[in-house]
């Protein structure tokens, strides 16, 4: 009989195998902590977004949108941008978009 000698052994596919699960266990909580910033961070976009609406409503209307229903209404917001990424609620208190 001849021996071949060529490809991996079960215990060597075990070994990098349980390498790779430990590296990816490592890594999981760094990626789910940046997952957290970057969501507070679309937030913080969203709610500059809504603040640039705000002075065009006043612009083209002489008059502060009263609630983010006169922005959607006349379409200067679509309504997904009414809620942040993190499902926080955007509202409209004295003139400027504020995070409920």
């Amino acid at each position: 009989m001849k021996n071949n000698t060529k490809g991996f052994t079960i215990l060597e596919m075990m070994i990098v195998l349980s390498i790779i699960a430990l590296v990816f266990l490592l890594t999981l909580p760094n990626i789910q902590q940046k997952e957290k910033i970057i969501r507070d961070q679309g937030c913080n976009a969203l709610q500059k977004v809504v603040d640039g609406q705000i002075l065009l409503y006043e612009v083209d209307n002489l008059t502060p949108p009263s609630s983010m229903n006169d922005l959607i209404r006349k379409g200067y917001l679509k309504e997904s941008q009414r809620r942040c990424p993190s499902g926080d609620m955007i509202e409209i208190v004295n003139g400027e978009a504020r995070v409920k």
